[in-house]
């Protein structure tokens, strides 16, 4: 904001010598218009010194993927979408063979293990365990009578989720590559934190006779922001983070209408 092109300086009347017309030498008070130096950023030095900056779902420092940041009025924003609970998007990587004592693939090795009868299909006998049972949670902590015509209406727009506090939820997951002894799943959750998703990867690794650490935790969609929406780091600039601004700006107001109201 700083290197951005300040406003023009104010200017203000002072009335200076100059010398008379025909005077001989004799000097006389001219009115013009000088700009104030006060306001020059050599002397008041930068403009922006503090910036409240707020941030959203977080990450941990060994996931990846979207992080969300409001700007000023955007921390509102971002209260009023936290409150909106929508899902995040996961891709998990995970290594079937090992444990590690902090279900990470750089963690403190525990015990290794065979995988070679692991196939796709029970992979995904598992998955669908996995989310039947949190389908069910998920009703129950939505706290919606699924016989009203209030549920029906929530479930055609995609709106029944626990409104309140409720434990990690996982409302969707797949198998998206599948290749011994590496695996990686779409995870669609609510009220995660990235260490559960690495423990259900292990727990997926026992549920199989066997054990699995996870690769990779990288978010690819918090609510309404995508992948595509984000900034590399290369772009971490004025013009790119307003153009940013500009084009969320509808997508959260939408979604702000359709799930507050």
């Amino acid at each position: 904001l700083n290197a951005a092109p300040g406003r023009a300086l104010r200017q203000r009347v002072r009335f200076l010598p100059a010398p008379a017309p025909g005077s001989g030498g004799a000097v006389e008070l001219v009115a013009a218009r000088v700009p104030v130096l006060a306001d020059h950023p050599l002397v008041r030095g930068p403009r922006f010194r503090k910036l409240k900056i707020g941030a959203g779902h977080r990450l941990d420092v060994k996931a990846s993927g979207v992080f969300v940041l409001g700007i000023g009025h955007g921390n509102k924003l971002l209260t009023d979408l936290y409150n909106c609970h929508l899902t995040k998007v996961y891709t998990v990587g995970g290594l079937f063979g090992k444990a590690t004592d902090d279900f990470s693939d750089t963690g403190n090795l525990v015990e290794k293990t065979t995988f070679d009868h692991i196939t796709r299909e029970k992979l995904e006998r598992i998955l669908a365990v996995i989310q039947g049972t949190n389908q069910k949670a998920l009703l129950m902590y939505s706290n919606i009578d699924m016989k009203t015509q209030e549920a029906y209406e929530l479930a055609v727009k995609g709106l029944i989720r626990p409104m309140g506090k409720s434990p990690p939820i996982i409302t969707a997951v797949r198998c998206l590559q599948f290749a011994l002894p590496e695996f990686q799943l779409e995870i669609h959750c609510l009220h995660e934190t990235q260490q559960y998703l690495r423990k259900m990867v292990h727990e997926i690794g026992l549920e199989l006779k066997s054990s699995a650490v996870c690769t990779q935790v990288r978010r690819i969609r918090d609510g309404v922001f995508t992948v595509d929406d984000a900034l590399p780091r290369t772009q971490w600039n004025l013009q790119s983070i307003q153009e940013a601004i500009r084009n969320c700006q509808l997508k959260v107001e939408t979604e702000l209408e359709k799930t507050l109201g």
